[in-house]
């Protein structure tokens, strides 16, 4: 809310019923038409420039062949042949005068111009000057004309050719071009409005259904998925990304539920044992009955403490924030570690094959790991677990396997997941609680590593782990069996 307490109305009367800017269909339709408008003025404009230049171009190129005709005529210096040309080959709108040296007019392609020269530019021989004139008096010719003269030398004496060439007929035909572009412009303007309004509106309408459909779905719903439209374009895209979102969500939603579901299974049976007990040793005055059952009930509170704990360490994962303190560890001695803890408590044989590794992580977190995938393989393997840690191309490898039977290929994926047993008739007191490989695969993606399930070369049970590596790490063989890493912190599970 603002300081002043206006911030929820001023956003009410902001988007108020009524006072919506223009939606997509008007927006595109009236910018598609000034667009098309702003084109239209360029392209006519830039026509008619060049419309009009061309017509110039061919009306002084038309006067001065002219006037090369008529100096054709007289370079044997026959004038008179000359002025017998201009009256065989006179036509309306281009009027040729033959200048005498002393600006007299000597000949005329028209009566009417008999008297007056057409131009008082007087050219040297061989030179070609231009003029434009409004009119011709004498000619009674109010139109534009173009005025193009060249010198003629005939005998010594420099003669003058002028030719008058009317320009009205190309000044009206570029206007009734001008005038005919703007009557067709709001026709070509309506029929692109129209055309764009059309389009959006059903490229909208897709949207529009798309819209409704994903209003209907909700937290009851998640079932519900969009109509993809056969057009094979973006609304398409739209409508598969759409469906792929519901998916995603659904699958979330359920396994959300799934989750608490198991949860509250797995809290229920310690805490159900607590308050029994706890009933019956409050209801014994003598005290024996606390003293028959403080094992029961240490064991349950420990037991209800891991499933906390382990539910916490999984919800830090999915949020990113799962703690890791980065430092060099030798890989190799967290696993000599775990191996030393499982061989005090474990009734199989137990086989080590290690390479000297050195590697950046959380310590605790990396033993973390070992000791989930080390007690699973406990709990499935006949009589041996064999641990591997080796080196490859970029990563360190630890394999775990154990002469079990191998997990199904079609659940080597599902038991990652939380409270996934694949056993589900074997007693959760020691089949575990279904984090530990959950747990696993969040700090192994943590640390930019990987775990799988597979099967071993020699078709027992394998669990493979890998972490990235950089460059080897030689160790004396004096200092092979010292860690080189820092003593661990107490941190989190």
């Amino acid at each position: 809310m603002d300081p002043d307490g206006t911030g929820p109305r001023r956003l009410r009367a902001r988007f108020r019923p009524g006072r919506t800017r223009w939606g997509v269909r008007k927006r595109a339709t009236a910018s598609a038409v000034v667009v098309v408008a702003g084109a239209l003025l360029v392209a006519g404009s830039l026509l008619l420039i060049l419309l009009q230049t061309y017509l110039s171009a061919s009306t002084e190129t038309a006067a001065r062949r002219k006037a090369d005709d008529v100096i054709a005529q007289m370079a044997d210096g026959d004038v008179e042949e000359a002025a017998e040309y201009i009256m065989n080959t006179a036509h309306a709108g281009q009027y040729v005068q033959i200048l005498t040296p002393a600006g007299t007019v000597f000949a005329s392609s028209a009566a009417a111009g008999a008297a007056q020269p057409v131009t008082a530019l007087r050219p040297s021989a061989g030179e070609i000057l231009t003029q434009k004139a409004s009119g011709l008096p004498d000619l009674r010719d109010s139109d534009h004309f173009l005025v193009v003269v060249k010198g003629a030398p005939v005998g010594g004496d420099t003669y003058t050719v002028a030719v008058a060439s009317t320009v009205q007929v190309q000044a009206e035909t570029v206007s009734t071009v001008a005038w005919f572009m703007l009557g067709l412009m709001p026709v070509l303007l309506v029929a692109v409005g129209l055309l764009v309004w059309e389009l959006v509106g059903r490229s909208l309408r897709q949207v529009q259904r798309i819209r409704r459909q994903v209003a209907r779905i909700n937290v009851h719903r998640l079932s519900g998925r969009v109509d993809v439209p056969p057009t094979a374009d973006e609304i398409t895209a739209l409508a598969v990304t759409m469906n792929s979102m519901l998916d995603r969500l659904q699958a979330s939603e359920q396994e959300q539920r799934r989750f608490v579901s198991d949860a509250s299974h797995e809290l229920r049976s310690p805490l159900a044992t607590l308050s029994a007990a706890v009933e019956v040793a409050s209801a014994d005055p003598t005290g024996a009955s606390w003293n028959e059952l403080k094992d029961v009930l240490a064991g349950e509170t420990a037991r209800m403490r891991y499933l906390v704990e382990n539910l916490l360490t999984l919800a830090k994962s999915d949020d990113g924030g799962l703690r890791i303190d980065v430092t060099d560890v030798d890989l190799d001695h967290v696993v000599q570690d775990e191996i030393r803890r499982l061989r005090a408590t474990s009734a199989h044989r137990i086989e080590a094959d290690l390479k000297p590794v050195r590697i950046t992580g959380d310590p605790m977190r990396l033993g973390q790991v070992l000791r989930n995938v080390l007690d699973n393989a406990d709990r499935h393997a006949g009589s041996r677990i064999r641990v591997t840690l080796d080196t490859r191309p970029g990563e360190a490898f630890l394999a775990v396997d154990n002469d079990g039977d191998p997990v199904p290929e079609g659940d080597r994926r599902r038991i990652f997941g939380r409270f996934v047993r694949l056993d589900e008739s074997r007693a959760r007191g020691s089949g575990g609680s279904g984090l530990g490989l959950a747990i696993a695969e969040g700090i192994m993606a943590a640390h930019h590593g990987t775990i799988c399930a597979t099967v071993s070369p020699a078709g027992e049970c394998r669990f493979e782990l890998a972490l990235p590596w950089a460059d080897p790490v030689e160790l004396p063989e004096g200092e092979r069996g010292r860690s080189r890493s820092p003593s661990p912190k107490p941190g989190p599970p």
